[in-house]
């Protein structure tokens, strides 16, 4: 399992890698908007829904995506002050509802709102992929880099050293040693990248500020990670697909992201505009 999972995620990141640099804007939205439909229908395996009632929610997702796409290239002087209005609503989900629904150990099982809380989990996630690239591919690597880094060093930490569940309701397997494990492999990847130069807009940023953004982001990584168990727990299921041999479905690959790169994203845009 621990081999078909490491050359799935090889092949997965060296196609990525490709597409980041070399593709052209409208193919990168293109395969965006294409990465939150397959998520969209992962969601709605999750949801319980109907053939029909996924086929529906697939085509009105396509439809909010495409009218993204169409505002920003209509109407760019507004453009920003749509997304902020998008990234502080998934601000809201990840700050204030996702905790409470997890603390409470809420069971939604309503289709609209299952509907609306994938919305705002994925659409948030296929637009910051695209504003951070516009700004930056490295910037885009660098964010998604740090995630990546503390799954990996999470999941080899818990496996030797975890003993103390982190949410044993939501997520056996997963450990405070394993968080520990995140925050000290993240610390240490970004010493690197800062002592090799890897990344040059992380030279601009004080040490201790950007450590408090690296250890905020395995919080939110943390937090993305166990909604996707609690969903898929409420789904009664393992994995949201099985489009990644040895990983599952793609929401299984990027629930980390899902909390992440929006607030992110937010983030610099707000301070952006300030």
């Amino acid at each position: 399992m621990l081999k078909q999972r490491v050359i799935t995620a090889i092949i997965l990141l060296v196609g990525f890698l490709g597409a980041l640099f070399y593709l052209p804007d409208v193919i990168w939205v293109g395969l965006v908007i294409g990465i939150v439909l397959i998520g969209v229908s992962e969601w709605a395996r999750l949801a319980k829904y109907a053939r029909t009632d996924t086929y529906i929610y697939l085509c009105l997702s396509l439809i909010l995506m495409l009218a993204l796409v169409w505002f920003y290239v209509s109407s760019p002087t507004y453009t920003d002050f749509l997304h902020l209005i998008i990234y502080g609503v998934a601000a809201v989900l990840w700050i204030l509802i996702v905790p409470a629904w997890m603390i409470g150990g809420w069971q939604v099982r309503q289709p609209l709102l299952m509907a609306l809380i994938g919305w705002m989990l994925l659409i948030p996630t296929g637009l910051a992929m695209v504003d951070l690239r516009v700004q930056s591919p490295w910037l885009l690597l660098c964010i998604m880099s740090i995630v990546w880094m503390a799954d990996i060093a999470a999941y080899f930490t818990g496996r030797k050293f975890g003993k103390h569940k982190l949410a044993s309701s939501i997520s056996p397997g997963k450990t405070w040693e394993g968080v520990g494990g995140a925050l000290l492999g993240v610390s240490l990847y970004v010493l690197i990248l800062i002592w090799t130069g890897g990344f040059p807009a992380l030279q601009e940023m004080y040490l201790g500020i950007l450590f408090l953004a690296a250890w905020i982001t395995v919080g939110f990584a943390v937090i993305g990670d166990l909604f996707e168990s609690a969903i898929k727990r409420q789904a009664g299921v393992k994995d949201s697909g099985a489009i990644l041999p040895g990983h599952g479905g793609l929401l299984d690959r990027i629930d980390a992201l899902t909390s992440t790169l929006p607030i992110a994203a937010g983030v610099l845009l707000l301070q952006r505009l300030i």
